[in-house]
């Protein structure tokens, strides 16, 4: 049932706003890794909410004349910026469970999903339900909440009150299209926690 799913281009989820040609070789791709930094990110949370990111020189010179974690942080932000901007061509997370409802009749249609209250599921509709999320999928934020929480959250049928119009992201082309945005959302998370894990501590002058 899962491998059937036709890719297609999903809607507007959100995006780095890095270059998608960034490169390990690429200044741009240190900032990226950078800002991805916990350490620094706490440290200037405070600028970061009023002021543009001011990128501070690195230590540790090698005989180049740059620094030792500089060629670490700059692979690592190559690939962060690959992953967020390119999350269409990332493989989908393989270790989803689909528990489907027999009592209803096959539905991929969402109205509005919902995380179980130990977010380890998502109830899809009253078809379908997703078990098995990796609680660290939580653990890569777009500012207050999760990436898959965003995806939650707005994949939804709304209504403006003012003008009437529905937003309804499915698509009868291909009604299979959320759930492979879920599976391809937590795998982004997931390799952007584990390369955020493993930047080095945060030595600047």
């Amino acid at each position: 049932m899962h491998n059937s799913v036709r890719k297609t281009k999903a809607p507007s989820a959100p995006r780095s706003k890095t270059c998608s040609n960034t490169t390990a070789d690429n200044p741009t791709s240190h900032s990226s890794g950078l800002l991805h930094h916990p350490e620094y990110r706490q440290k200037y949370e405070a600028n970061l909410k009023r002021d543009l990111p001011h990128i501070p020189t690195p230590l540790a010179p090698l005989d180049r004349g740059v620094a030792a974690d500089f060629w670490v942080f700059a692979k690592a932000g190559a690939r962060l910026a690959d992953l967020h901007v390119n999350y269409e061509s990332q493989p989908e997370y393989d270790k989803l469970q689909f528990i489907q409802n027999p009592d209803v009749p096959l539905d991929w249609r969402v109205e509005k999903m919902k995380l179980s209250r130990d977010k380890t599921q998502i109830v899809y509709n009253n078809f379908l339900t997703l078990d098995g999320i990796p609680l660290k999928v939580f653990d890569y934020r777009l500012g207050t909440r999760s990436a898959l929480e965003w995806i939650v959250d707005q994949y939804r049928v709304k209504t403006d009150k003012r003008s009437g119009i529905v937003n309804d992201p499915n698509r009868a082309e291909d009604p299979q299209y959320i759930v492979w945005l879920i599976g391809k959302v937590i795998t982004v998370s997931l390799e952007t926690v584990e390369i955020v894990e493993n930047l080095p501590a945060l030595e600047t002058q």
